[in-house]
Protein backbone atom coordinates (compact mmCIF):
# COMPACT_ATOMS: atom_id res chain seq x y z
CA UNK A 1 0.00 0.00 0.00
CA UNK A 2 2.00 2.27 -1.42
CA UNK A 3 0.19 4.92 -2.96
CA UNK A 4 -1.72 6.06 0.50
CA UNK A 5 -0.83 9.94 0.09
CA UNK A 6 1.57 11.30 2.85
CA UNK A 7 -0.69 13.95 3.75
CA UNK A 8 -2.88 11.25 5.35
CA UNK A 9 0.37 9.25 6.52
CA UNK A 10 1.25 12.27 8.55
CA UNK A 11 -2.11 13.15 10.09
CA UNK A 12 -2.69 9.68 11.54
CA UNK A 13 1.14 9.28 12.84
CA UNK A 14 0.73 12.87 14.67
CA UNK A 15 -2.91 11.45 16.39
CA UNK A 16 -0.68 8.19 16.96
CA UNK A 17 2.26 9.79 18.50
CA UNK A 18 0.00 11.80 21.00
CA UNK A 19 -1.74 8.59 22.07
CA UNK A 20 -4.27 8.04 20.30
CA UNK A 21 -6.00 5.50 17.59
CA UNK A 22 -6.88 6.71 14.57
CA UNK A 23 -7.72 5.21 10.86
CA UNK A 24 -8.77 5.80 7.44
CA UNK A 25 -12.63 4.95 6.77
CA UNK A 26 -15.60 5.12 4.53
CA UNK A 27 -15.51 5.89 0.99
CA UNK A 28 -11.97 6.40 0.75
CA UNK A 29 -10.82 2.86 1.84
CA UNK A 30 -13.05 1.17 -0.65
CA UNK A 31 -11.90 3.07 -3.61
CA UNK A 32 -8.70 2.70 -2.56
CA UNK A 33 -9.25 -1.09 -2.51
CA UNK A 34 -10.72 -1.06 -5.75
CA UNK A 35 -7.34 1.09 -7.51
CA UNK A 36 -9.81 4.25 -7.78
CA UNK A 37 -9.05 7.45 -6.71
CA UNK A 38 -10.90 8.49 -3.75
CA UNK A 39 -12.73 11.75 -3.46
CA UNK A 40 -11.67 12.67 -0.36
CA UNK A 41 -9.95 11.35 2.81
CA UNK A 42 -12.01 10.22 6.15
CA UNK A 43 -10.18 9.82 9.00
CA UNK A 44 -11.80 8.32 12.69
CA UNK A 45 -10.24 8.60 16.32
CA UNK A 46 -11.13 8.14 19.21
CA UNK A 47 -9.87 11.24 20.02
CA UNK A 48 -12.18 14.06 20.88
CA UNK A 49 -12.82 17.15 18.81
CA UNK A 50 -11.00 19.67 21.36
CA UNK A 51 -8.42 17.06 21.42
CA UNK A 52 -8.02 16.58 17.71
CA UNK A 53 -8.02 20.75 17.94
CA UNK A 54 -5.28 21.04 20.33
CA UNK A 55 -2.82 18.61 17.69
CA UNK A 56 -3.94 20.52 14.67
CA UNK A 57 -3.88 24.20 15.33
CA UNK A 58 -5.02 25.09 11.63
CA UNK A 59 -8.13 23.37 11.58
CA UNK A 60 -12.01 24.23 12.22
CA UNK A 61 -14.56 22.66 14.47
CA UNK A 62 -18.18 24.04 12.85
CA UNK A 63 -21.00 20.96 12.97
CA UNK A 64 -22.60 18.44 15.49
CA UNK A 65 -20.60 15.59 13.93
CA UNK A 66 -17.66 15.57 16.19
CA UNK A 67 -15.90 16.39 12.86
CA UNK A 68 -12.88 18.52 12.73
CA UNK A 69 -11.31 19.45 9.35
CA UNK A 70 -7.69 19.88 9.14
CA UNK A 71 -6.31 22.13 6.69
CA UNK A 72 -2.70 20.46 4.68
CA UNK A 73 -0.60 22.29 3.07
CA UNK A 74 -1.01 20.05 0.07
CA UNK A 75 -1.29 21.16 -3.98
CA UNK A 76 -3.77 18.07 -4.52
CA UNK A 77 -7.02 19.72 -3.62
CA UNK A 78 -8.57 16.19 -2.83
CA UNK A 79 -6.05 16.42 0.10
CA UNK A 80 -6.00 20.13 1.03
CA UNK A 81 -8.52 19.62 3.89
CA UNK A 82 -8.70 16.42 5.45
CA UNK A 83 -11.76 15.77 7.99
CA UNK A 84 -10.93 13.62 11.49
CA UNK A 85 -14.31 12.23 13.10
CA UNK A 86 -14.19 11.01 16.48
CA UNK A 87 -15.99 7.25 16.82
CA UNK A 88 -19.22 7.60 16.95
CA UNK A 89 -22.63 5.74 17.59
CA UNK A 90 -25.95 6.18 16.91
CA UNK A 91 -28.91 6.31 18.84
CA UNK A 92 -32.30 5.14 17.86
CA UNK A 93 -33.76 6.92 14.07
CA UNK A 94 -37.21 8.08 15.41
CA UNK A 95 -37.81 9.52 12.29
CA UNK A 96 -36.14 7.64 10.23
CA UNK A 97 -34.15 10.39 8.75
CA UNK A 98 -31.93 11.55 11.92
CA UNK A 99 -30.57 9.73 14.74
CA UNK A 100 -32.14 10.82 17.87
CA UNK A 101 -28.91 11.10 19.11
CA UNK A 102 -25.27 11.21 18.41
CA UNK A 103 -22.61 9.86 21.20
CA UNK A 104 -18.98 9.42 21.26
CA UNK A 105 -18.16 5.62 21.04
CA UNK A 106 -15.02 4.09 22.71
CA UNK A 107 -13.70 2.04 19.35
CA UNK A 108 -13.40 1.45 16.01
CA UNK A 109 -16.01 -1.35 15.68
CA UNK A 110 -18.34 0.96 17.35
CA UNK A 111 -17.83 2.74 15.00
CA UNK A 112 -17.99 0.80 11.68
CA UNK A 113 -21.15 -1.43 12.77
CA UNK A 114 -23.23 1.72 12.49
CA UNK A 115 -22.23 2.21 8.81
CA UNK A 116 -24.35 1.78 6.05
CA UNK A 117 -23.02 -0.89 3.51
CA UNK A 118 -20.35 -3.44 4.19
CA UNK A 119 -17.60 -1.65 1.44
CA UNK A 120 -18.47 1.50 3.34
CA UNK A 121 -17.11 0.08 6.45
CA UNK A 122 -13.61 -0.88 6.30
CA UNK A 123 -10.48 0.66 7.80
CA UNK A 124 -7.26 0.97 6.89
CA UNK A 125 -4.77 1.18 10.18
CA UNK A 126 -1.24 2.66 10.35
CA UNK A 127 1.01 -0.17 12.39
CA UNK A 128 4.05 0.51 13.76
CA UNK A 129 6.49 -0.69 10.79
CA UNK A 130 5.21 1.79 8.81
CA UNK A 131 2.62 -0.65 7.04
CA UNK A 132 -0.89 -0.37 6.73
CA UNK A 133 -3.27 -3.16 7.76
CA UNK A 134 -7.35 -3.42 6.23
CA UNK A 135 -9.47 -3.93 9.38
CA UNK A 136 -12.36 -5.21 8.02
CA UNK A 137 -15.17 -6.88 10.22
CA UNK A 138 -18.00 -7.11 7.79
CA UNK A 139 -16.85 -8.93 5.12
CA UNK A 140 -16.16 -5.58 2.76
CA UNK A 141 -13.26 -6.75 1.16
CA UNK A 142 -15.26 -10.28 -0.39
CA UNK A 143 -18.18 -7.97 -0.80
CA UNK A 144 -15.96 -5.60 -3.30
CA UNK A 145 -14.58 -9.08 -5.03
CA UNK A 146 -17.82 -9.84 -5.42
CA UNK A 147 -19.10 -6.52 -6.79
CA UNK A 148 -22.04 -6.57 -4.10
CA UNK A 149 -23.85 -3.71 -2.32
CA UNK A 150 -24.47 -5.21 1.32
CA UNK A 151 -25.58 -3.35 4.65
CA UNK A 152 -23.57 -4.45 7.86
CA UNK A 153 -25.70 -6.03 9.55
CA UNK A 154 -29.53 -6.27 9.66
CA UNK A 155 -30.67 -4.73 6.45
CA UNK A 156 -34.31 -3.48 8.07
CA UNK A 157 -32.35 -1.75 11.11
CA UNK A 158 -30.13 -0.23 8.55
CA UNK A 159 -32.88 1.15 6.34
CA UNK A 160 -35.00 1.64 8.92
CA UNK A 161 -32.52 4.27 10.71
CA UNK A 162 -31.92 6.34 7.52
CA UNK A 163 -34.44 6.00 5.06
CA UNK A 164 -32.42 7.39 2.10
CA UNK A 165 -30.15 4.46 2.00
CA UNK A 166 -32.46 2.79 0.17
CA UNK A 167 -31.73 5.25 -2.82
CA UNK A 168 -27.88 5.29 -1.86
CA UNK A 169 -27.44 1.23 -2.23
CA UNK A 170 -29.25 1.89 -6.14
CA UNK A 171 -26.45 5.24 -6.20
CA UNK A 172 -23.36 2.86 -5.27
CA UNK A 173 -24.85 -0.29 -7.28
CA UNK A 174 -25.30 1.98 -10.29
CA UNK A 175 -21.57 4.08 -9.68
CA UNK A 176 -19.81 0.75 -8.69
CA UNK A 177 -21.37 -1.35 -11.03
CA UNK A 178 -22.38 -3.90 -8.49
CA UNK A 179 -25.11 -5.58 -7.77
CA UNK A 180 -27.31 -5.36 -5.03
CA UNK A 181 -27.23 -8.55 -2.61
CA UNK A 182 -30.72 -10.16 -2.02
CA UNK A 183 -31.47 -9.96 1.30
CA UNK A 184 -30.65 -6.38 1.29
CA UNK A 185 -32.41 -5.89 -2.42
CA UNK A 186 -35.85 -7.80 -0.97
CA UNK A 187 -35.72 -5.37 2.37
CA UNK A 188 -35.22 -2.12 -0.17
CA UNK A 189 -38.40 -3.54 -1.79
CA UNK A 190 -40.30 -4.34 1.05
CA UNK A 191 -39.30 -0.59 3.23
CA UNK A 192 -39.58 1.82 -0.06
CA UNK A 193 -42.40 3.50 1.12
CA UNK A 194 -40.22 5.03 3.82
CA UNK A 195 -38.84 6.91 1.18
CA UNK A 196 -41.99 9.55 2.10
CA UNK A 197 -40.37 11.04 5.03
CA UNK A 198 -37.07 12.22 3.60
CA UNK A 199 -37.06 15.36 2.43
CA UNK A 200 -37.21 16.66 -1.02
CA UNK A 201 -33.72 17.86 -0.89
CA UNK A 202 -32.07 15.05 0.11
CA UNK A 203 -33.55 12.65 -2.22
CA UNK A 204 -33.22 15.41 -5.18
CA UNK A 205 -29.34 15.00 -4.30
CA UNK A 206 -29.50 11.39 -4.14
CA UNK A 207 -30.54 11.32 -7.63
CA UNK A 208 -28.51 13.72 -9.16
CA UNK A 209 -25.87 11.60 -7.91
CA UNK A 210 -27.75 8.69 -9.91
CA UNK A 211 -28.56 10.84 -13.04
CA UNK A 212 -24.80 12.02 -13.33
CA UNK A 213 -22.79 8.53 -12.92
CA UNK A 214 -21.66 6.73 -16.55
CA UNK A 215 -24.17 4.20 -15.63
CA UNK A 216 -27.72 6.34 -14.74
CA UNK A 217 -30.02 4.46 -16.99
CA UNK A 218 -29.09 0.91 -14.59
CA UNK A 219 -29.47 3.75 -11.50
CA UNK A 220 -32.72 4.43 -13.22
CA UNK A 221 -34.33 1.26 -13.67
CA UNK A 222 -32.77 -0.19 -10.18
CA UNK A 223 -35.25 2.56 -8.96
CA UNK A 224 -37.90 1.43 -10.98
CA UNK A 225 -37.06 -2.68 -10.66
CA UNK A 226 -37.04 -2.15 -6.91
CA UNK A 227 -40.36 0.25 -6.15
CA UNK A 228 -38.40 3.09 -5.18
CA UNK A 229 -39.06 5.26 -8.88
CA UNK A 230 -42.65 5.63 -7.90
CA UNK A 231 -41.94 7.36 -5.06
CA UNK A 232 -39.10 9.78 -6.27
CA UNK A 233 -40.96 10.46 -10.15
CA UNK A 234 -43.98 8.39 -10.20
CA UNK A 235 -44.85 10.50 -14.02
CA UNK A 236 -41.76 8.99 -15.55
CA UNK A 237 -42.91 5.28 -14.50
CA UNK A 238 -46.14 6.08 -16.00
CA UNK A 239 -44.47 4.91 -19.38
CA UNK A 240 -43.72 1.77 -18.64
CA UNK A 241 -45.06 -0.63 -21.22
CA UNK A 242 -46.44 2.02 -22.67
CA UNK A 243 -46.04 1.63 -26.26
CA UNK A 244 -45.44 4.14 -29.35
CA UNK A 245 -46.10 4.19 -32.80
CA UNK A 246 -44.17 3.61 -35.78
CA UNK A 247 -41.80 6.48 -35.59
CA UNK A 248 -40.44 4.84 -32.61
CA UNK A 249 -39.24 0.71 -31.67
CA UNK A 250 -39.26 1.53 -28.06
CA UNK A 251 -41.70 1.92 -25.64
CA UNK A 252 -42.70 5.13 -23.50
CA UNK A 253 -40.41 4.29 -20.81
CA UNK A 254 -37.37 2.59 -22.11
CA UNK A 255 -37.78 4.96 -24.93
CA UNK A 256 -36.62 7.96 -22.27
CA UNK A 257 -34.32 5.30 -20.61
CA UNK A 258 -32.32 5.08 -23.54
CA UNK A 259 -32.36 8.58 -24.34
CA UNK A 260 -30.58 9.45 -20.79
CA UNK A 261 -28.05 6.42 -21.79
CA UNK A 262 -26.99 8.37 -25.25
CA UNK A 263 -26.67 11.75 -23.40
CA UNK A 264 -24.59 9.98 -20.70
CA UNK A 265 -22.51 8.20 -23.35
CA UNK A 266 -21.49 11.93 -24.66
CA UNK A 267 -21.00 13.08 -21.35
CA UNK A 268 -23.46 15.62 -21.59
CA UNK A 269 -24.50 17.85 -18.89
CA UNK A 270 -27.37 17.30 -15.84
CA UNK A 271 -29.55 19.38 -17.80
CA UNK A 272 -29.90 17.76 -21.04
CA UNK A 273 -29.68 14.13 -19.05
CA UNK A 274 -32.77 15.38 -17.31
CA UNK A 275 -34.25 16.68 -20.41
CA UNK A 276 -33.66 13.76 -22.00
CA UNK A 277 -35.06 11.35 -19.69
CA UNK A 278 -38.75 13.69 -18.74
CA UNK A 279 -39.00 15.36 -22.63
CA UNK A 280 -41.92 12.76 -23.37
CA UNK A 281 -43.01 11.98 -19.66
CA UNK A 282 -46.50 13.40 -20.95
CA UNK A 283 -46.84 10.78 -23.90
CA UNK A 284 -49.08 8.12 -21.59
CA UNK A 285 -51.62 11.11 -20.74
CA UNK A 286 -52.09 12.28 -24.21
CA UNK A 287 -52.21 8.98 -25.82
CA UNK A 288 -54.36 9.07 -28.35
CA UNK A 289 -55.12 5.74 -30.77
CA UNK A 290 -53.57 2.33 -30.57
CA UNK A 291 -50.99 0.75 -32.42
CA UNK A 292 -48.69 2.12 -34.57
CA UNK A 293 -51.25 4.60 -35.61
CA UNK A 294 -51.11 6.37 -31.80
CA UNK A 295 -50.27 9.77 -31.63
CA UNK A 296 -49.57 12.00 -28.68
CA UNK A 297 -50.31 15.85 -30.08
CA UNK A 298 -49.18 18.20 -27.33
CA UNK A 299 -47.06 16.06 -25.76
CA UNK A 300 -44.41 18.43 -25.42
CA UNK A 301 -46.73 20.97 -23.64
CA UNK A 302 -47.73 18.85 -21.40
CA UNK A 303 -44.58 17.87 -20.67
CA UNK A 304 -43.25 20.85 -20.13
CA UNK A 305 -45.80 21.33 -17.79
CA UNK A 306 -45.82 18.13 -15.58
CA UNK A 307 -41.50 18.29 -15.94
CA UNK A 308 -41.96 21.57 -13.84
CA UNK A 309 -43.98 20.19 -11.20
CA UNK A 310 -41.35 17.30 -11.00
CA UNK A 311 -38.96 19.47 -10.44
CA UNK A 312 -40.53 22.26 -8.06
CA UNK A 313 -41.39 19.07 -6.27
CA UNK A 314 -37.61 17.86 -5.66
CA UNK A 315 -36.74 21.51 -4.55
CA UNK A 316 -34.52 22.12 -7.64
CA UNK A 317 -33.44 25.56 -8.20
CA UNK A 318 -35.52 28.13 -10.34
CA UNK A 319 -32.87 28.54 -12.50
CA UNK A 320 -32.47 25.03 -13.11
CA UNK A 321 -36.35 24.61 -13.56
CA UNK A 322 -36.55 27.22 -16.16
CA UNK A 323 -33.91 25.95 -17.74
CA UNK A 324 -34.60 22.09 -17.97
CA UNK A 325 -38.97 22.80 -18.60
CA UNK A 326 -37.72 24.72 -21.81
CA UNK A 327 -35.62 21.81 -23.31
CA UNK A 328 -38.26 19.70 -22.66
CA UNK A 329 -40.77 22.22 -23.95
CA UNK A 330 -39.04 22.82 -27.70
CA UNK A 331 -37.41 19.65 -28.18
CA UNK A 332 -40.28 18.71 -30.51
CA UNK A 333 -39.31 21.83 -32.93
CA UNK A 334 -39.70 21.05 -36.39
CA UNK A 335 -36.22 21.55 -39.07
CA UNK A 336 -35.96 20.85 -42.82
CA UNK A 337 -33.46 22.12 -44.97
CA UNK A 338 -35.49 24.79 -47.29
CA UNK A 339 -38.66 24.36 -45.71
CA UNK A 340 -37.82 26.26 -42.52
CA UNK A 341 -36.64 29.90 -42.93
CA UNK A 342 -34.46 31.82 -41.27
CA UNK A 343 -36.93 34.14 -39.76
CA UNK A 344 -38.79 30.78 -38.22
CA UNK A 345 -35.13 29.81 -36.70
CA UNK A 346 -34.69 33.16 -35.56
CA UNK A 347 -37.78 32.79 -33.53
CA UNK A 348 -37.13 29.06 -32.61
CA UNK A 349 -33.64 30.73 -30.99
CA UNK A 350 -35.74 33.81 -29.18
CA UNK A 351 -38.49 31.28 -27.79
CA UNK A 352 -35.27 28.71 -26.54
CA UNK A 353 -32.84 31.30 -25.76
CA UNK A 354 -29.13 31.20 -27.93
CA UNK A 355 -27.57 29.85 -24.49
CA UNK A 356 -29.73 27.22 -24.58
CA UNK A 357 -29.75 26.14 -28.38
CA UNK A 358 -26.62 23.80 -27.88
CA UNK A 359 -28.10 21.89 -25.32
CA UNK A 360 -31.26 21.96 -26.93
CA UNK A 361 -29.54 20.23 -30.06
CA UNK A 362 -28.14 17.38 -27.91
CA UNK A 363 -31.49 16.78 -26.53
CA UNK A 364 -32.93 16.40 -29.67
CA UNK A 365 -29.98 14.04 -30.54
CA UNK A 366 -30.20 11.97 -27.50
CA UNK A 367 -34.28 11.43 -28.44
CA UNK A 368 -33.00 10.04 -32.02
CA UNK A 369 -30.78 7.38 -30.44
CA UNK A 370 -33.67 7.07 -27.94
CA UNK A 371 -36.36 6.25 -30.80
CA UNK A 372 -34.06 3.54 -32.73
CA UNK A 373 -32.39 5.28 -35.32
CA UNK A 374 -28.81 4.82 -36.46
CA UNK A 375 -27.44 8.71 -36.84
CA UNK A 376 -27.79 10.94 -33.67
CA UNK A 377 -26.80 14.47 -35.93
CA UNK A 378 -28.00 13.96 -39.38
CA UNK A 379 -27.53 16.64 -42.04
CA UNK A 380 -30.37 18.70 -41.44
CA UNK A 381 -29.28 19.00 -37.55
CA UNK A 382 -26.25 19.67 -39.02
CA UNK A 383 -27.69 22.66 -41.56
CA UNK A 384 -29.94 23.86 -38.17
CA UNK A 385 -26.36 24.62 -36.73
CA UNK A 386 -25.10 26.67 -39.42
CA UNK A 387 -28.26 28.63 -39.83
CA UNK A 388 -28.57 29.03 -35.75
CA UNK A 389 -25.29 30.87 -35.38
CA UNK A 390 -25.86 32.58 -39.17
CA UNK A 391 -29.16 34.36 -37.18
CA UNK A 392 -27.57 34.83 -33.88
CA UNK A 393 -24.16 36.08 -35.29
CA UNK A 394 -24.24 40.40 -34.68
CA UNK A 395 -24.51 42.05 -38.43
CA UNK A 396 -21.54 43.55 -40.04
CA UNK A 397 -22.79 47.80 -39.67
CA UNK A 398 -22.21 50.93 -39.01
CA UNK A 399 -23.87 49.89 -35.36
CA UNK A 400 -20.33 48.07 -35.07
CA UNK A 401 -18.58 51.69 -34.96
CA UNK A 402 -17.24 53.64 -31.83
CA UNK A 403 -18.98 56.75 -33.68
CA UNK A 404 -22.38 57.41 -34.88
CA UNK A 405 -24.67 59.41 -37.47
CA UNK A 406 -24.94 61.75 -35.04
CA UNK A 407 -21.05 62.03 -34.47
CA UNK A 408 -20.72 62.59 -38.24
CA UNK A 409 -23.53 64.81 -38.74
CA UNK A 410 -21.92 67.00 -36.00
CA UNK A 411 -18.34 67.62 -37.97
CA UNK A 412 -19.93 67.95 -41.62
CA UNK A 413 -22.76 70.16 -40.16
CA UNK A 414 -25.12 68.73 -42.00
CA UNK A 415 -28.78 67.03 -41.79
CA UNK A 416 -29.38 62.99 -42.20
CA UNK A 417 -29.09 62.28 -45.49
CA UNK A 418 -26.99 60.09 -48.41
CA UNK A 419 -23.49 61.40 -47.12
CA UNK A 420 -23.65 60.56 -44.02
CA UNK A 421 -24.47 57.38 -44.61
CA UNK A 422 -21.72 57.45 -46.86
CA UNK A 423 -19.34 58.29 -44.54
CA UNK A 424 -20.15 55.57 -41.95
CA UNK A 425 -19.66 53.24 -44.95
CA UNK A 426 -16.14 54.23 -45.53
CA UNK A 427 -15.60 54.34 -41.78
CA UNK A 428 -16.96 50.54 -41.83
CA UNK A 429 -14.19 49.52 -44.38
CA UNK A 430 -11.41 50.97 -42.25
CA UNK A 431 -12.60 49.13 -39.05
CA UNK A 432 -13.18 45.58 -41.18
CA UNK A 433 -9.40 46.08 -42.58
CA UNK A 434 -8.21 46.70 -39.62
CA UNK A 435 -10.45 46.32 -36.17
CA UNK A 436 -7.83 48.73 -34.13
CA UNK A 437 -9.36 51.47 -36.12
CA UNK A 438 -12.18 51.25 -34.14
CA UNK A 439 -11.76 53.94 -31.89
CA UNK A 440 -13.57 57.02 -31.25
CA UNK A 441 -10.74 59.42 -31.59
CA UNK A 442 -9.51 58.17 -34.30
CA UNK A 443 -12.80 57.52 -36.69
CA UNK A 444 -13.72 61.59 -35.52
CA UNK A 445 -10.26 62.66 -37.10
CA UNK A 446 -11.09 60.71 -40.26
CA UNK A 447 -14.43 62.11 -40.39
CA UNK A 448 -12.99 65.27 -40.66
CA UNK A 449 -10.71 64.41 -43.56
CA UNK A 450 -13.56 63.04 -45.31
CA UNK A 451 -15.50 66.46 -44.59
CA UNK A 452 -12.73 67.67 -47.12
CA UNK A 453 -13.40 65.01 -49.95
CA UNK A 454 -15.74 66.05 -53.06
CA UNK A 455 -19.28 64.10 -53.31
CA UNK A 456 -17.76 61.57 -56.25
CA UNK A 457 -14.55 60.87 -54.11
CA UNK A 458 -17.24 60.08 -51.02
CA UNK A 459 -19.35 57.69 -53.29
CA UNK A 460 -16.33 55.53 -54.85
CA UNK A 461 -14.96 55.12 -51.31
CA UNK A 462 -18.43 54.38 -50.06
CA UNK A 463 -18.52 51.53 -52.56
CA UNK A 464 -15.48 50.25 -51.82
CA UNK A 465 -16.73 49.73 -48.21
CA UNK A 466 -19.70 48.56 -49.55
CA UNK A 467 -17.69 45.45 -51.37
CA UNK A 468 -15.29 44.95 -48.39
CA UNK A 469 -18.16 44.53 -46.21
CA UNK A 470 -20.00 42.11 -48.59
CA UNK A 471 -16.87 40.15 -49.15
CA UNK A 472 -16.51 39.54 -45.19
CA UNK A 473 -20.08 38.86 -45.13
CA UNK A 474 -19.48 36.13 -47.98
CA UNK A 475 -16.52 34.45 -45.84
CA UNK A 476 -17.64 34.27 -42.80
CA UNK A 477 -20.66 32.76 -43.87
CA UNK A 478 -18.55 29.87 -46.24
CA UNK A 479 -16.35 29.34 -42.61
CA UNK A 480 -19.68 28.56 -40.74
CA UNK A 481 -20.50 26.43 -43.22
CA UNK A 482 -17.67 24.98 -43.51
CA UNK A 483 -17.69 24.36 -39.67
CA UNK A 484 -20.94 22.40 -39.80
CA UNK A 485 -20.00 20.00 -43.36
CA UNK A 486 -23.10 21.99 -44.96
CA UNK A 487 -23.22 23.23 -48.18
Amino acid sequence: MKNIPKEVKEVISKLNSKGFKAYAVGGCVRDFLRGAEPKDWDIATNAKPEEIKKIFPKSFYENSFFTVTVKTKSKNPILKEIEITTFREEAKYTDKRHPDQIKFAKTLKEDLKRRDFSVNAMALELKDNGKWEVIDLFSGQEDLKNKVIKTVGDAEERFKEDALRLMRAVRFAATLGFSIEKKTSESIQKNAGLLRVISKERIRDELMKIITTERAADGIELLRKLGLLKHIVPELEEGYGVGQNKHHVYECYEHNLLSLKYAVKKNFNKYVRLASLFHDIAKPRVKAGKGSESTFYGHEIVGARMTAQILQRLKFSNKDIEKIVRLVRYHLFYYNVGEVSEASVRRLVRQVGIENMEELLEVRMADRIGSGVPKAEPYKLRHLKYIIEKVSQDPISAKMLKVNGGDVMKILKTKPGPKVGQVLDILLGEVLDDPKNNKKEFLLKKVKALAELSEKKLQDLAEKGKTGRAKLETKRDEMTKKKYWVT
